[in-house]
Order: structure tokens, then sequence, then C-alpha cells
């Protein structure tokens, strides 16, 4: 007898074959509108901010400028949306942005529930805390009993559960969808704590009305490794969105710079000729040209650049490398190589 099986799972694996099709046109997509639409945070100094002109700078900002560089040959063909933490994942899941950009960090959970892809991380972070000079703390330790403010639809909440409860301190969590409302109720003492990444707390820091006031302390309680995101069924464009980021990161390795990278096309060094475009053809397997990291780099830079000119020591949020330096140098920055 003829199962009924058969044409219930055909009809099945059509659906998701078609399905999966649908959504693998990405790059077409951009291409046919003409720009790269960039989902960021509402305003996080160093990371994604817009200035008083509505100009977008920042670490995940020069990200997103370097994929439209990569593709259209101009790091201004790129559009920004600004996002809180609990709407990023639907707006990019909808289709509302092409890429997240958003110091989001890559979880379990998240890579493998929400029919996403981490394409990399660009920022390897911590949850810490940041409190006033003058409630006398120099540890996290000392927090029992403290309220403390924080975003909602984050990793941090969880994380600041189960620092509290392994440490048997008592805390009550006073959170807010977006982070300027989280800092604003910080600065209004509304709580007696702000935690977030520790990047983050350094640039919303800069937000406060006496900076000097507050400290950030030592502790450091999780892993955060922040990267950008896009959707799943689209293998063209998650590759896109992860050898820009490499690219970056073996331009760097490689002393391949903004300013140099004209003259560099001319080295006879063949990891240099392989990331540049001059040998082989690379470009072709995530269907761009052969230029592809060469534009990035010129528009944006190598990542020690980009990390230099928006987060870094001689910026406002002054920032080591620490953990972000090259794996050569110390840090926890590797990609894989261009062959």
């Amino acid at each position: 007898m003829k199962s009924k099986l058969v044409p219930v799972l055909l009809g099945a694996a059509f659906g998701l074959a078609a399905a999966t099709a649908a959504s693998a046109a990405t790059l077409d997509d951009v291409k046919g509108k003409g720009f790269v639409q960039c989902g960021v945070s509402q305003g996080l100094p160093g990371f994604s901010n817009p200035d008083d002109k509505g100009a977008w700078t920042g670490l995940d900002v020069d990200y997103c400028r370097g994929v439209a560089a990569a593709i259209f040959g101009d790091a201004d063909a790129v559009k920004f949306t600004p996002l809180s933490a609990k709407e990023r994942f639907t707006a990019l899941q909808s289709g509302e942005v092409d890429i997240l950009s958003r110091n989001t960090t890559w979880t379990m959970g998240r890579d493998t529930s929400l029919g996403l892809n981490f394409a990399g991380v660009d920022y390897y972070d911590g949850q810490g805390f940041m409190v006033r000079k003058s409630l006398g703390v120099s540890s996290a330790l000392e927090l029992s009993g403290a309220s403390i403010c924080t975003n909602t639809g984050t990793t941090t909440e969880l994380n600041v559960a189960d620092y509290f409860r392994a440490n048997k301190m008592e805390y009550e969590i006073v959170a807010f969808e977006k982070a300027d409302e989280v800092v604003a109720a910080y600065d209004a003492g509304r709580c007696d704590v702000y935690t977030t990444d520790a990047s983050g707390l350094y640039a919303q820091r800069l937000k406060l009305t006496n900076p000097d006031e507050h400290i950030v302390l030592p502790e450091i309680i999780s892993k955060e490794p922040l990267g950008p995101v896009v959707r799943q069924g689209d293998d063209q464009w998650f590759n896109i969105a992860k050898w820009v980021l490499f690219a970056m990161i073996n331009a760097e390795e490689l002393g391949v710079t903004q300013a140099n990278v004209a003259d560099m096309k001319n080295s006879d060094n063949p990891e240099i000729k392989r990331l540049l475009g001059t040998e082989g053809a690379f470009g072709e397997g995530i269907g761009l040209g052969n230029d592809w990291a060469a534009n990035a780099i010129g528009a944006v830079g190598n990542y020690g650049e980009v990390f230099d000119r928006n987060v870094g020591p001689n910026t406002p949020l002054g920032i080591a490398r620490g953990l972000n330096a090259l794996w050569s140098k110390g840090g926890l920055m590797y990609a894989p190589p261009v062959r």
C-alpha cells in the first residue's frame, strides 16, 4: 500500500527548499535597492552613535560601512536603523534590516533558536558594574542589597542573577527597554548600580551629568563575545558578513592599512595578494568582485584602525586593546586565511 507519508514529506521538503530559496537572495535585494540596511544601537558612543547632524560613527558602524564598500565600492551605500535590545532580533528576522551590527552577544540560545547566524566576534567583552564613587565600594562582592539598573531583552539580567546567587547576595533589578532610559535612571539615583557590558559602561559614562564621579568596578562576570548577525538560510550573505570582518582582521596582521592599501596591491607577499584580489579569484566565491576586501579596507581601515579610531586609548572611552589585540600580540583576534 502506498504510504500517505510520502507526499507529505515531499511537500514539506519542497516547502523548506522554497523557503530557503526565497530567503537566499539578500545580496540581490541589497544590490536592487542600492544600499545595505544595518541595524545599530539607539546610541552607544564608540560603537554606534549618531552625531548632532545624524551621521553615524562607531566600531559597529564602520563594520557596516565596510560591508557596503565590499559590495558597492562605496562605504556610504548604507542606511542605519536604530534598534532597542528588545526589538533588534525581530527587526533582523522580519527583513527590516539586512544585518545587525549592534553590540550583540553570541550565545548558544540565540545561535540555535532565533533563525540567526553570528558572523564572528568584533569585540570580546564581559559584563561589569558601574557605581558612584560616593557609594564607597571597590568590588562587586560588596553590592549585596543593591538596586541594579539594566536593559530588558539582554543577557545581563541572567548574568546578574547567576553572579548574585553564586555569591549569596541579594539584589533588585530595575529594567528599562531603551539604553538611554537606563542611563537616565541611574544618573537620577533610581538605582545604586548600572550593569551592562564593560565597553558599554565606559561609553554610557560619558552621558552622565558628572562622569568623573562614577567608577567601573574591576569584576567581569561573564563572557560577552559581540559581533554582527544575519538571518539563517542565506549562506552567500552569511559568507559576505563573515569575510568582511575576517579581511579587516587579516589586514591588520599583514600591515595593510587604509592609507597603504593601494600600494600594497603591488606587494610580493602571496597572502596580501590574495587578500587584495591581485592573485586568485576569491571574490567570486561570495558573489563580489575580487577587490571586495581592498575596497572595504580602503574605506574604513583594518580592524586595529577601526578599534583605535572609535574606542581606543586616544578616544574619550580610552579602552586598551586587551583581549581585542591580535592573537600574535596576546589577544584573541584571529581570522581564517584567504586561500
